[in-house]
């Protein structure tokens, strides 16, 4: 009889649960989110808004109750899932995809990065494992603007434009998110919301740093990136550790309330930074109290807290909050509302069989589809700095029985060649340089010369006696970690410790036997004098390619199987550190390609050679007349002049002739990467449209006045240059001033 009475009881509960309206598919969204936060109490309610993650400070607690399960907010997904359990597959890092110019890529990567998140997680919750970094919800794409070249994060960026940060971020997130038309495979975070570029450490803290901007910089540098993600449908944006002009960003009403929701229409939910809700206490000395900070945070229009490991955190005073009158309840259930939106969206309280993603296994989880796809990436990601004499590619034929000597701390260190916020692949996967050469027909020679990249103890003997021995160099340089990442700025854009001596030892001792250097970091490097060395005969920008690393240098310096460099700088390269202002300074006068004046960098932003040739032909506007609110078709013809197939990088920007305010000497306004086969002619199209010819003066206005377009593999007026040709055409924008939104409308 007992029996009986618990299987009653239990086929009531489930029955109960069932038929909670929040759980019933046929009603709205919205419906089904007001019925289930109607039903919380406040108390449920903080809890879910102050358990962001991490250790002590996670997962949101369940709410058995009404049959909720925990959740865990904090997860890494910058190009791959980074810091779960387990295996996974590593993408080359954030700054490489960029120098892809690649959407279609970007979007892959993203989109297979979702599929392993999802996978993952499917099994993490089918044993009950809600710790931190198992869940759905991304703290990813990074779409700060690297505007100096010393930041510690840099290499987490899609580079210093704007335009093309927010291109990649929307291909991100419509990838990682997927493309099912009542699911979301896994839900983006943009981040770090807003004007952070560094400092990280260095001259002082990024934890009380206060970034003072114009309106004109923030609007037209720091902010359009960010408008791109939630335009695309980013369910999360996270805000940042520092202050704008006074105010911490997370206490940020103008940023988070006004902009975000007011201006853009952003309806998802913001996270802090891990900390930064205590750090405007702490750090900042904003505020004097955890409630005072909860009330200034909730109501500037933060969701969710990510705490470090505290359990009282601030958000736990929303309560107390609340009592005193200084946070509604009715804010506190808007500010829940996105919350559980997103995880309703993931397909929480839905039956699992209507979820395709709900049948993921383990099997796609570093599969060959997408081990091939980070190869893939990483070749697309290299950037052909210097080929002299057409040193590369070299021929298999040619190569084949040669002896290769690979040196440098990068030729044979696994560690050093995924950069930060990398996933964790199975060591039977990871290819350095020395693996990867030894797959191919050659005899291979190592020498590290020093362990590590601070390169503090240098053995100059073992570097000499292999470059000695060898037919064919290759010097394995740069930072890695120790040097660049999370809370640690570069000092200097030198080569780290005995690096460069190890790249003279090395070419001395080549006596004109080919040398080829290959270079690992996201912030520049100071190679001036290998750029200018005729012994030094090809230069190759890698970044941080990560698993496959050596498997894609093979492939690319024999230009097997279509792997032709056509990757290209998303940042500027400075000559040296007096072209670029002091970090701590956030003006943009003299920063990126966009405001750096008359000065010659190192290399320019969208550099990069090929090993084939291009030329530029027939640039053709739909008109040279646009009234004041029209749009602007463009052509132009590309030939693959040369004897290889390759792909190129096509790169339209435009000039404003008589702006009434200060703006870039141009801005790319369009980019695609094509395949043109030797010999072949490719007519390429862009759009142009009249919100891209907007200006910031106290709001967005359109100005009339003379325009120019310029269309090549490069931008226009460079002294290093990659050869092709570079074409103008100008056009006239009539009619008078007008604000943007009156457009719009």
């Amino acid at each position: 009889m007992m029996f009986q009475v618990i299987i009653v009881l239990m086929w009531c509960a489930a029955s109960n649960e069932q038929d909670y309206p929040f759980r019933n598919t046929s009603l709205s969204w919205e419906d089904r989110v007001s019925d289930l936060i109607d039903r919380l109490t406040l108390d449920e309610m903080v809890l879910q808004m102050a358990r962001g993650g991490a250790r002590k400070n996670a997962p949101a607690p369940p709410i058995e109750r009404l049959g909720i399960k925990p959740y865990s907010w904090n997860t890494e997904c910058l190009r791959g899932d980074a810091e779960a359990p387990g295996w996974a597959t590593s993408f080359p890092q954030a700054l490489g995809l960029a120098a892809s110019f690649n959407l279609a890529l970007m979007y892959r990567v993203a989109n297979a990065t979702g599929t392993e998140v999802r996978a993952k997680n499917n099994y993490f919750t089918s044993v009950g494992d809600y710790s931190d970094h198992t869940g759905l919800s991304c703290f990813s794409p990074v779409v700060n603007i690297m505007r100096h070249p010393l930041w510690g994060r840099n290499q987490e960026t899609y580079g210093e434009d704007p335009f093309l940060s927010g291109q990649l971020s929307t291909a991100f997130v419509k990838g990682l998110q997927g493309d099912h038309p009542r699911y979301i495979k896994a839900n983006s975070g943009c981040k770090h919301f807003d004007v952070h570029g560094g400092p990280e450490n260095i001259p002082e803290s990024r934890f009380s740093f206060d970034a003072k901007v114009t309106d004109r910089d923030w609007r037209m540098t720091f902010l359009p990136q960010f408008q791109a993600c939630v335009s695309a449908g980013t369910y999360s944006l996270m805000c940042s550790y520092n202050r704008i002009n006074g105010v911490p960003s997370c206490a940020n009403k103008k940023l988070l309330t006004d902009i975000l929701h007011t201006e853009w229409g952003f309806k998802g939910y913001v996270v802090s930074d891990e900390g930064a809700i205590e750090f405007i206490m702490t750090r900042h000395n904003y505020t004097t109290s955890f409630l005072e900070t909860a009330i200034a945070s909730v109501n500037a229009g933060v969701n969710l807290e990510l705490s470090i490991n505290l359990p009282d955190n601030v958000f736990m005073k929303i309560s107390e909050a609340v009592a005193k009158g200084n946070i509604t309840k009715e804010m506190v259930k808007n500010r829940v509302r996105p919350l559980f939106y997103t995880r309703m969206r993931l397909g929480e309280f839905d039956p699992p069989e209507m979820n395709p993603y709900r049948a993921f296994g383990m099997d796609v989880v570093q599969s060959d589809e997408h081990r091939n796809l980070s190869l893939q990436a990483a070749i697309q990601s290299f950037v052909l700095l210097k080929n002299l004499q057409q040193t590369l590619p070299i021929s298999r034929k040619y190569i084949t029985g040669k002896t290769v000597a690979v040196i440098g701390p990068f030729a044979d260190n696994p560690k050093v060649l995924f950069g930060d916020y990398a996933p964790v692949p199975d060591p039977q996967f990871v290819y350095t340089p020395r693996k990867g050469l030894k797959t191919l027909p050659v005899k291979v020679l190592f020498a590290a010369g020093c362990t590590e990249p601070t390169c503090k103890n240098y053995s100059p003997t073992e570097i000499k006696e292999a470059v000695q021995s060898a037919d064919i160099i290759i010097v394995c340089l740069g930072t890695g970690t120790d040097i660049e990442t999370e809370g640690r700025d570069r000092m200097d854009i030198a080569l780290p410790g005995h690096q460069d001596e190890l790249l003279r030892d090395a070419v001395s001792s080549a006596s004109g036997r080919p040398v080829i250097v290959l270079l690992f970091n996201a912030g520049p490097i100071d190679v001036n004098w290998a750029k200018s060395n005729n012994d030094v005969h090809a230069i190759i920008e890698c970044f941080f390619p990560a698993q496959t690393t050596g498997l894609a240098i093979a492939r690319i310096l024999l230009n097997e199987d279509g792997a032709v460099p056509a990757g290209r700088l998303p940042a500027t390269w400075p000559s040296h550190l007096d072209q670029v202002p002091p970090m701590e300074n956030y003006s943009m006068e003299g920063r990126t390609y966009r405001y750096y004046g008359n000065k010659v960098p190192l290399y320019p932003f969208g550099y990069g050679l090929s090993y084939t040739t291009f030329i530029y032909s027939q640039l053709t506007l739909s008109t040279t007349n646009i009234p004041i609110c029209g749009n602007l078709t463009v052509s132009v013809q590309v030939q693959n002049s040369g004897k290889q197939d390759g792909d190129e990088v096509i790169q339209l920007y435009l000039r404003w002739g008589q702006a009434s305010v200060t703006m870039p000497q141009w801005q790319l306004v369009g980019f695609t990467r094509a395949t043109i086969t030797a010999g072949q002619i490719k007519k390429l199209e862009f759009k142009v449209t009249y919100d891209q010819r907007a200006i910031w003066t106290d709001q967005w206005m359109l100005e009339p006045g003379a325009f120019s377009l310029f269309a090549g593999g490069q931008q226009p007026f460079q002294q290093t240059s990659t050869g092709s040709n570079v074409l103008q055409a100008d056009f006239l924008v009539s009619g008078t001033a007008r604000r943007l939104i009156d457009c719009k409308n």
